[in-house]
């Protein structure tokens, strides 16, 4: 979801002179700017060749439904995740943005915040120039997959956050897509990671 909202906003703006996404199924748009490449993530030979530029944005991950369960959902959220970030800074990319997750934290007993803290360490280390991690909270907007549990907490979200927990505000997907873009052309070296409502502040609406 945030990554159709990223890449309608970077074929729009002009600082980025071409787009190449790595799908898994066709995006089924077309543009001057847009290379697409349709890749199998679990094989590298499929995509390390194509992986150059000067940043790559990261918004794939999935749900423990869709994958059909945890070793599966590991191998999307972590593990191609992981294997990208690190070709990408062996064929010379040195701006990273990843979209991770609100609670992430390695030593979480939660399985999927688990994983996305684990992600968040790992790609700490590989070393880019600028690294931006953004842990949104829960995410509104057009989903592809009905989620019968958004469908019920996001309005309860919306309603309790503007009394309480204000930070855990819901958040669009095209918020988030700008928080990624202004990362890159904004960016704040000494600010690696950014929580919650800082998101909404990253994306210029706070």
């Amino acid at each position: 979801m945030v990554g159709d909202q990223l890449v309608k906003m970077l074929l729009q703006n002009d600082s980025f002179e071409k787009v190449r996404i790595f799908v898994r199924r066709d995006f089924g748009s077309r543009h001057p700017k847009l290379e697409q490449k349709i890749v199998d993530f679990s094989n590298e030979k499929t995509w390390e060749n194509d992986l150059t530029g000067d940043v790559l944005f990261s918004a794939l991950g999935t749900t423990l439904k869709q994958a059909g369960g945890m070793e599966k959902q590991f191998e999307v959220d972590f593990t191609f995740n992981l294997n990208f970030a690190k070709k990408a800074r062996e064929n010379g990319i040195e701006n990273y943005v990843l979209v991770s997750s609100v609670g992430a934290n390695s030593n979480s007993k939660i399985f999927y915040t688990k994983i996305k803290g684990q992600l968040d360490e790992a790609v700490s280390k590989i070393g880019f120039k600028n690294l931006t991690i953004i842990r949104p909270a829960s995410l509104m907007g057009n989903r592809k997959e009905k989620r019968t549990a958004e469908i019920i907490s996001i309005p309860v979200l919306l309603f309790i956050t503007r009394f309480i927990m204000k930070k855990y505000q819901p958040i669009k997907d095209e918020t988030v897509a700008k928080a990624m873009i202004n990362a890159v052309l904004k960016p704040i070296p000494e600010k690696t990671i950014w929580e919650a409502g800082e998101v909404f502040v990253l994306a210029g609406e706070k």
